[in-house]
């Protein structure tokens, strides 16, 4: 009897420690989320465990992880502190930390963080990574080394207010970035016009690298293997979100985006630098014109040749999201 009365003693203590559910309120109730590694309030024997902040009451850091090879050594490295980071707070007030492992030294490709530049979300500045940054857009990922989009992916609202499934990684981009449905936690300030709001717009109805077909019937029409003028192109195709050390985010490597092009040409890789409006490595790694004429043999400066006037501000003629794209 008083081991019983110890025992409840001990329950109770324990779950006074718990706060209030801090868990993001507006994760769509979908089947993705819930195959994710996300605890809820059944933690526990019926809940029992929900709340508390002590993961090491009951776990035992050796035991973890067994059939996970891949994260087991890393986790006791770093110890509890990684479990919040994968699991959730378990609605208490735990601090979730995801760069204690994906950071340059633990897990360096996982994602790939070299570069000045990365998706942050402070106008104009290059502040380090927070872990707030990673939840916003990897709020409940099931950590098991591939990329899935409907089940790696915070899932947004969309138009409607509504969490459908998405389409592909350019939905789940648009879904912030656009005029008049953004999202209340990360508001994007900009005028009507900015690219960086009306490009769900440009994207939908104007831009060929979207929904729009381009027709290439032009002086300067050609693709690599992988594109053809129906693609529609992945923002990350020509963004990189977690560094790179090209403004605007676009990729400083082929092997970071362009995921259509030929496997051994993306991996060779190509490198990417973009200073003047000059953007002719990047336009290059997909745009090889067929007709050669206007320097289109002359090598970008990442031995790949294939646009005209290299070197040149391509802006003059070019700009992402315009109705005609001249020659192409």
């Amino acid at each position: 009897m008083i081991r019983f009365v110890c025992l409840l003693i001990v329950i109770l203590m324990l779950g006074a420690c718990g706060g209030g559910n801090t868990e993001r309120s507006n994760i769509a109730r979908s089947t993705e989320v819930y195959k994710s590694l996300m605890l809820n309030d059944s933690h526990g024997d019926n809940g029992s465990a929900w709340g508390l902040s002590d993961c090491s009451a009951c776990h035992k850091l050796s035991a973890l992880h067994q059939q996970v090879d891949n994260i087991r050594t890393l986790v006791r490295l770093r110890g509890y502190a990684t479990c919040a980071g994968c699991h959730g707070s378990n609605g208490s007030r735990l601090q979730r930390q995801c760069l204690i492992c994906h950071n340059s030294v633990d897990l360096p490709v996982t994602p790939r963080q070299q570069g000045a530049h990365h998706h942050g979300f402070m106008a104009e500045a290059d502040n380090a990574v927070k872990h707030s940054d990673c939840l916003a857009c990897h709020y409940s990922s099931d950590m098991n080394g591939q990329f899935e989009l409907n089940v790696d992916l915070t899932r947004l609202a969309d138009a409607r207010k509504m969490y459908p499934p998405y389409s592909g990684i350019s939905d789940f981009c648009l879904r912030c970035h656009n005029r008049d449905h953004q999202q209340p936690e990360y508001p994007i300030n900009r005028q009507t016009g900015n690219i960086l709001i009306a490009i769900e717009d440009a994207w939908n109805y104007i831009d060929k690298h979207g929904r729009i077909d381009g027709l290439g019937n032009r002086i300067y029409a050609g693709l690599r293997k992988g594109y053809s003028y129906a693609s529609r192109v992945a923002c990350t195709d020509c963004h990189a979100m977690h560094g790179t050390d090209n403004l605007q985010l676009i990729i400083d490597s082929s092997d970071t985006g362009v995921s259509l092009l030929e496997h051994d040409v993306r991996n060779t890789p190509y490198t990417i630098s973009v200073a003047g409006g000059d953007y002719s490595q990047l336009c290059v790694l997909c745009h090889a014109m067929e007709t050669i004429s206007e320097q289109g043999d002359v090598d970008t400066g990442n031995q790949l040749s294939g646009v005209h006037a290299t070197g040149s501000d391509c802006l003059t003629c070019h700009r992402h999201g315009e109705a005609v794209q001249a020659g192409l």
